[in-house]
């Protein structure tokens, strides 16, 4: 039987000013929340466990976990997976670019149900306007949209029987960075629905906690020959 308390995390990579106001509004919101933090400088690290004594938070340091370079997400939800699953517990995962509302999380599980692999809080700007990664739902009027387009990892939640379903262990390549679109094709393959609230948005600034990724849009060109050259954003 699933716990309706889900297991609530945050991968944190510096930026800690932007998780700093993400962690707040979850906190706020009266929900206990994990961090797991991806190699941060050590001022960061140092901010992020002032924090975690302020606000009373978990926080995993991933240096404790494995000795790779970051992004570790591979690990996070590796990690993540086993713990939900070990309370019988849903998995949601808030991104630090992202700010919750008060109604977010408990909107987020009052969708959980047979055959629903994820739900995901459709994501928009401080205008009101939706904004990536779901710009395809902006002129969808419907309060929830049952969808087999891909979800973003903003803000979502993997119910315990799609973790059951999934092992992300032998699934998850290690070559990758991020894992939103493997999931999103393994959950619909499986036969698992997705569904997008958008009548419980989130504030999105997106890329906010990866801050070089701005040049795709200052500087696209500058951005490509960075992510070839080395070889990141790999998805």
């Amino acid at each position: 039987m699933a716990n309706e308390e889900s297991y609530i995390i945050m991968p944190v990579k510096d930026a800690v000013a932007s998780a700093e106001r993400s962690i707040r509004a979850i906190v706020n919101s009266g929900h206990t929340l994990t961090i797991y933090d991806d190699y941060s400088t050590p001022e960061n690290c140092e901010r992020l466990r002032q924090l975690s004594e302020e606000l009373s938070f978990s926080l995993i340091h991933l240096s404790d976990l494995v000795d790779h370079p970051s992004p570790n997400y591979r690990t996070v939800l590796i990690d993540a997976r086993e713990r939900a699953l070990t309370n019988h517990q849903s998995l949601i995962i808030i991104e630090s670019d992202v700010e919750v509302k008060p109604q977010t999380i408990a909107d987020l599980q009052a969708l959980v149900a047979p055959q629903v692999g994820m739900v995901a809080s459709v994501t928009e700007n401080e205008a009101g306007e939706v904004n990536f990664p779901y710009e395809y739902a902006k002129d969808w009027r419907k309060e929830v949209i049952d969808t087999k387009k891909r979800f973003s990892f903003c803000c979502t939640l993997l119910t315990e029987e799609l973790l059951q379903a999934i092992d992300f262990e032998q699934v998850l390549d290690e070559k990758k960075n991020w894992y939103d679109v493997t999931l999103s094709h393994l959950s619909l393959k499986k036969g698992f629905r997705h569904l997008l609230r958008m009548d419980s948005p989130v504030i999105h600034r997106p890329h906010a906690s990866r801050p070089w990724k701005q040049l795709k849009y200052e500087h696209p060109l500058r951005y490509y020959w960075r992510k070839l050259t080395q070889h990141l954003d790999r998805i």
